[in-house]
């Protein structure tokens, strides 16, 4: 499989959560990626439990208000930036960067206080993508389109 070369930031889209190309940031040291979440409840609906969320943080040009719903959600124990293990939901979801579509997990975390509302990670890279630090926007999907 070619791996297609992407910047350190790029713009992905998340259709399931109805995100389209927010800029992301590619962290070759994290393992996992990450999307900032708001409002995060567990519900019983219909006798099953379900994971709601609102994806981005209000204030920003993407941001819609509308709440996603996951049914299929679990738990994950992540170190964060400071090297502080805590828990996060963690949901699997489409993906879209560089012309292809890859389903990949992501966990949901307050990253408010971050520049970039999306992280990518090293388990969504893999085998994937190769990085030139020294570039952002290499993928320019909406060029292909």
């Amino acid at each position: 499989m070619e791996q297609k070369v992407i910047g350190r930031k790029e713009k992905v889209s998340l259709p399931d959560l109805g995100l389209s190309l927010v800029w992301a940031k590619v962290d070759t040291g994290a393992y996992t990626s990450s999307i900032h979440a708001e409002n995060l409840e567990v519900l019983e609906v219909n006798g099953k439990r379900v994971l709601q969320f609102q994806p981005l943080l209000p204030g920003h040009k993407s941001y819609t208000g509308e709440i996603v719903t996951f049914e299929e959600f679990r738990e994950k124990k992540v170190k964060n930036s400071f090297g502080h293990a805590e828990v996060r939901y963690l949901i699997e979801t489409t993906f879209e960067l560089a012309g292809e579509s890859y389903s990949a997990e992501f966990t949901l975390s307050d990253r408010s206080s971050m520049r970039n509302a999306i992280l990518l990670g090293r388990k969504i890279l893999k085998n994937r993508f190769l990085v030139d630090v020294s570039k952002i926007n290499l993928a320019k999907p909406y060029r292909n389109k």
